[in-house]
């Protein structure tokens, strides 16, 4: 078997047509490539041992495919975009909450910023609702959120979980709003309806 035609990550196929590097004297991954294979192996099982949450994603046939990635990445909104953190992220589920697969008609690039908004935090949530904690000196749940520019935002304690979830909730859809609103002319209009829709549920 040559090159071209071994399985990357047992699922892709990586062709002729492409170069996998930047150039002859670069030896290092192209960036494409390098997209490429991250979504390969999270499709592995052995990767998603390691990361449970990864449990279930699967890719598109097109997108095994080094060539049609490649092609797919030139024509998307986004791909050649920079922001603070870099080159704008490939992402999955910003189009359908929960998704699992990667594809061409579900994946879209977004800037760093909404990617990190739109992050699910099981291991940090704890018992109780996302955004939500209980301050135990006082008995009273605290709302707070942590994914905009870095700084922790106090939203008010509150008698329950649920009320302190609803000014979580209301705080952080109003954040995302704003920032769909920012990048509103560079984002796929996909992703700006998606972000404007966003609904928040205390398991995110």
């Amino acid at each position: 078997m040559n090159k071209s035609s071994k399985l990357v990550c047992g699922i892709g196929t990586k062709g002729l047509t492409y170069s996998t590097t930047d150039n002859s004297d670069n030896m290092e991954c192209s960036r494409i490539y390098q997209l490429w294979l991250n979504m390969l192996k999270r499709c592995t099982a052995k990767f998603q041992t390691e990361y449970p949450t990864y449990v279930g994603t699967t890719c598109s046939e097109n997108f095994k495919s080094y060539t049609f990635f490649t092609e797919w990445c030139y024509v998307q909104a986004g791909f050649t975009t920079e922001s603070v953190g870099g080159c704008w992220q490939l992402d999955k589920d910003t189009l359908i909450k929960g998704n699992k697969l990667y594809s061409e008609d579900t994946c879209v690039f977004v800037p760093r910023r909404v990617n990190m908004l739109l992050v699910k935090r099981d291991a940090k949530r704890g018992k109780y609702p996302i955004g939500v904690h209980l301050d135990k000196p006082t008995g009273r749940f605290v709302a707070q959120h942590s994914g905009g520019k870095g700084k922790t935002k106090y939203l008010g304690s509150f008698s329950t979980p649920q009320e302190a979830f609803q000014a979580y909730k209301t705080f952080k859809e109003a954040l995302i709003k704003e920032v769909a609103n920012e990048y509103k002319y560079q984002l796929d209009p996909r992703v700006y309806e998606a972000l404007m829709n966003y609904e928040v549920n205390e398991n995110d």
